[in-house]
């Protein structure tokens, strides 16, 4: 009998889901037919027998725990029992007498459905075994159990059952999951959780792990921020590996984030990025909470830190190799970063603080020391007028009156480097006539005796005719 290609894929394809969940019911806890299931908050009605004997007066009666199957407290008379408000303490045996005979024990119970499990694993290191849990909103009912199976994908045997725990500090079911030395780190396993009480049943959606997927450190500890001396920016950043990761197979690398104080929340700042916001943290601190990204040490300088303000710090880790997700941040720690003795000064009460003038201003007082006044004066120091502007600090006098010294000498120099160029320019222009050059002397031609008559007139000559005559020639027309 041939099978159609539709059919044929259908059916794979159901094998293919069979094989990868988990393939384990999960329904209510059969309930016996003695007892009655009552759910929280609700009313129940219990009744005693369909038909009661005329004139019978019929007893309800409780069983007390710890009495050993002693009946305890009476409830009321009749053939039914209205309970009102069910709790989870209600549950219990309820029985009707009639005097001395029983005629009927039920058992109650009070319960609601579970919650769907929303199972997540974790591996604390290379070497632990494997945490699954999930978070419940609600206490659980009495005789919840909640229970995990392991397996190899694919593979319809050999799966791993494991009961889980509630605790209800944590509000959350915890399941352990051993792993054998030498397992594959990159083998796929199905988790499959089923949680189910008297009230019912609830599985939750398989899930698909590898060991190095789950891989979760937990936060770094001893984390500590010191300041280094003569150093306003800087800060010195010293954690630990946690106690259970042991570092002489993996290392780990981590992450470090730190803001100023005003700043509320922190920001994940990625290296290209650095830059800019470190041009931003200089113009107000609250802009630009850092994140540093990544080191394999256990220390870490912060050469950026905001002058002296509190810091907060964090650190968390991951696997060297980055299988697996980040642990959890770290408890806070803070640090203020040095701060030169003076600047104390500014926070001291009398020397920092404004007080009211009689006139209804403001003045500031100022430490005398800083300006060479005598100490005989007031202990208080002396007291200036507060104007619009604020108050400069020595150190700013002397920056401002360092720069304007320095600003006049250099105009100074200017100007007398210019006026001396100016006045050797002058000179070559207006030198004295005869300095530098030989003296032009006019020589006329001699003339013959001439007759009161001439023969012939002489042209006048057109120009001067002039001789250039050096010194030697004029020695040797001297001699």
């Amino acid at each position: 009998m041939a099978w159609p290609s539709g059919t044929l894929l259908l059916l794979l394809l159901r094998l293919l889901l069979h094989l990868s969940a988990g393939g384990r019911p999960c329904g209510p806890t059969r309930l016996s037919r003695d007892t009655v299931l009552g759910h929280l908050g609700a009313n129940i009605t219990l009744t005693c027998q369909d038909e009661v004997p005329a004139n019978a007066t019929v007893l309800w009666q409780v069983e007390e725990q710890g009495t050993a199957g002693g009946w305890g407290q009476q409830l009321a008379e009749g053939n039914t029992l209205l309970l009102r408000w069910l709790r989870y303490e209600d549950s219990g045996h309820y029985s009707c007498t009639v005097g001395s005979r029983l005629l009927r024990s039920l058992r109650l119970l009070v319960a609601e459905p579970p919650e769907t499990p929303q199972v997540s694993c974790y591996r604390r290191s290379h070497d632990k075994d494997v945490l699954c849990e999930w978070p419940q909103q609600e206490k659980p009912s009495p005789g919840t159990r909640a229970i995990l199976w392991v397996k190899q994908r694919f593979v319809a045997e050999n799966a791993t059952e494991q009961r889980c725990r509630y605790f209800s500090k944590a509000r959350k079911f915890v399941c352990r999951v051993k792993v054998p030395p030498g397992a594959d780190d990159t083998k796929h396993l199905v988790v499959s959780t089923c949680v189910s009480n008297s009230a019912g049943g609830s599985a939750g959606k398989d899930k698909i792990i590898t060991l190095s997927s789950i891989l979760k450190p937990d936060p770094p500890i001893n984390v500590t921020v010191e300041a280094l001396e003569k150093a306003p920016q800087r800060l010195q950043v010293n954690w630990s590996y946690p106690s259970s990761w042991d570092r002489r197979f993996y290392w780990l690398r981590f992450q470090v984030r730190y803001r100023p104080e005003p700043a509320p929340t922190f920001m994940e700042v990625r290296p290209c990025l650095l830059a800019c916001c470190l041009s931003l943290v200089r113009l107000s601190p609250a802009l630009c909470p850092l994140q540093v990204d990544q080191v394999t040490t256990t220390w870490l300088d912060i050469r950026d830190a905001w002058r002296g303000t509190r810091h907060v710090v964090q650190v968390r880790a991951k696997d060297e190799f980055g299988h697996g997700a980040w642990s959890e941040w770290s408890p806070e720690a803070v640090g203020t970063p040095w701060t030169e003795p003076w600047d104390l000064t500014s926070e001291m009460e009398p020397f920092s603080s404004q007080v009211p003038m009689e006139d209804g201003t403001y003045g500031v007082t100022l430490l005398p020391k800083l300006f060479g006044e005598d100490d005989t004066n007031d202990a208080g120091g002396s007291v200036m007028e507060s104007s619009t502007h604020p108050v400069a600090t020595p150190y700013a006098f002397l920056v401002t009156g360092g720069s304007l010294l320095l600003g006049i000498a250099l105009f100074v120099g200017i100007v007398v480097r210019y006026r001396q160029k100016w006045w050797t320019s002058g000179q070559k222009t207006a030198k004295p006539e005869g300095e530098g050059q030989h003296m032009l002397v006019p020589l006329g031609v001699p003339l013959p005796a001439l007759s009161d008559t001439p023969l012939l007139s002489h042209p006048a000559p057109s120009a001067p005719v002039m001789l250039h005559m050096t010194h030697t020639d004029i020695s040797s027309s001297g001699q």
